[in-house]
């Protein structure tokens, strides 16, 4: 192909439906965005998209084209992401993932480890999306529940999470505490608004607490805190975060089943360089401070 630049353009018209939305990705103009289609179609004397008034939707050919992009971006993104780890020195950048929750614990040991890497950029990428360690989108990924199964990575168990029950004072002070489970009915509770989490904590509430005692339904675990801190009802909560706000009430003493497990995940590529060695190392060191 003569010209991988069109080709980078239909794949993302394919991807994101819309010039508009190609143009954002790529950060041009959507008039270039047009240009290239234009020029591709000439070249190839195929007809690649459907225009209409909500966009563009490829045609089989764009399909065609869409599959061999997009085998090609992904392997250009991780060949980036393996060259990007490749120094002997800890500089460039590290990028790091992690549920946004974990922030309060991950940001200070970022910031502390650039201070003593003054060439490093960091990127701290939170949410609840699997990164995709094989194409280079992350080096190291901090990730809870289960044991993660990528082929290709390294996995290594980081750290147990002990999870408790607590409420705000104000909580508490309008509605008191409940004697245990059997209690629950006449209490408000801060849950997942998924039902199919697999947050072992989550499960247990679903299974002691009535649907209709859950009052306030968050999408993640940040939202979740910030609801229980506003008094918006009982919720689970890390002993570590709980630490971090006296005036919380612990409702419940912790049970087994609530706990769970951290682990560190880096692809094997990228496993053994000195730059995701030295940040793991200083992070397994710095954890060893944190109230578990």
């Amino acid at each position: 192909m003569e010209n991988w630049d069109e080709v980078r353009t239909a794949y993302q018209v394919a991807r994101m439906g819309t010039v508009s939305g190609a143009a954002e990705v790529l950060g041009v103009h959507h008039a270039t965005v047009i240009r290239h289609i234009d020029a591709l179609e000439g070249r190839l004397a195929v007809k690649l998209f459907q225009r209409h008034a909500r966009g563009y939707t490829p045609t089989e050919a764009g399909l065609d084209l869409l599959r061999v992009a997009q085998a090609t971006d992904d392997q250009f993104s991780q060949l980036v992401g393996r060259l990007k780890g490749q120094g002997d020195d800890v500089s460039g950048e590290l990028v790091v993932t992690s549920l946004a929750s974990q922030a309060p614990m991950i940001v200070p040991v970022l910031t502390e480890f650039q201070e003593a890497h003054p060439g490093l950029i960091v990127r701290y990428l939170t949410g609840d999306r699997v990164f995709r360690l094989e194409y280079g989108e992350a080096h190291v990924a901090i990730r809870a529940g289960a044991a993660p199964n990528q082929p290709d990575n390294v996995v290594q168990p980081f750290m147990a999470q002990e999870v408790g029950l607590y409420a705000s004072q104000a909580y508490v002070d309008a509605h008191g505490i409940p004697k245990g489970p059997e209690d629950f009915a006449n209490h408000r509770f801060v849950g997942n608004d998924d039902e199919n989490s697999r947050a072992p904590f989550s499960r247990w509430l679903r299974v002691y607490a009535p649907s209709e005692a859950i009052t306030f339904r968050c999408t993640n675990g940040f939202t979740m805190q910030e609801a229980v801190l506003a008094g918006a009802g009982i919720g689970f909560m890390t002993r570590w975060e709980a630490e971090r706000h006296p005036a919380l009430v612990k409702v419940m003493d912790p049970l087994p089943e609530w706990s769970g497990t951290l682990w560190l995940v880096t692809h094997v590529d990228l496993h053994r360089t000195n730059k995701v060695q030295t940040f793991l190392k200083f992070l397994k060191e710095r954890s060893k401070d944190w109230v578990r």
